[in-house]
């Protein structure tokens, strides 16, 4: 099962076969951010107490996509 602070391995997508850590999840729609993976650029409005500009941020990936890293032996292991 995925929790917070997870190391999962990226099966699919511009991000595979890359490692991260999960910092995200959101159970109702199956999807998960890991830090690092997945970035997108946001356009971020500038306001009083923030300056504007570009961020780049993580994006939600979805379960599927994803594969659990074994910490004992650090191995991905199998889909259930």
């Amino acid at each position: 099962m995925i929790k917070k602070r997870s190391k999962v391995k990226i099966l699919t997508g511009k991000d595979k076969n890359k490692d991260g850590e999960v910092i995200e999840i959101d159970r109702a729609n199956n999807r998960v951010k890991v830090k690092g993976i997945n970035m997108v650029k946001k356009h971020v409005k500038t306001t009083k107490e923030k300056k504007g500009g570009i961020i780049s941020k993580e994006n939600f990936l979805h379960i599927s996509n994803l594969s659990l890293i074994d910490q004992k032996n650090k191995k991905v292991e199998a889909k259930k």
